[in-house]
């Protein structure tokens, strides 16, 4: 099991970037606009500097939400790889089966 203070300072971190999803688009969309005159791109730029590092997306990690574990996480199950495994040997996921030989 994570530190608990490690899980929920990662769920702080999804809040934010959901919060500020779509205002850091539009942002983006301003500075990447090369049309634009440099310097209402360097307002938008120095506007995105101003809004929560922790806002961004890329600082989000994927955990597992059993087990709260970050590395081996499968995106598509959002689990570990050792929380699956369990799961399996269980019995509780369907059509899986612990192979052994």
């Amino acid at each position: 099991m994570a530190k608990l203070s490690a899980i929920n300072k990662n769920n702080r971190r999804i809040k934010l970037s959901n919060k500020y999803f779509k205002k850091r688009k539009a942002l983006k969309k301003i500075i990447m606009n090369k049309k634009l005159t440099l310097e209402e791109r360097f307002k938008a730029q120095q506007k995105l500097s101003k809004l929560p590092r922790n806002s961004a997306k890329v600082r989000v990690m994927n955990r597992c939400q059993i087990t709260g574990r970050p590395h081996a996480v499968y995106r598509k199950l959002k689990i570990s790889r050792i929380a699956l495994r369990k799961l399996g040997l269980e019995g509780k996921i369907p059509g899986m089966v612990k192979s052994s030989w």
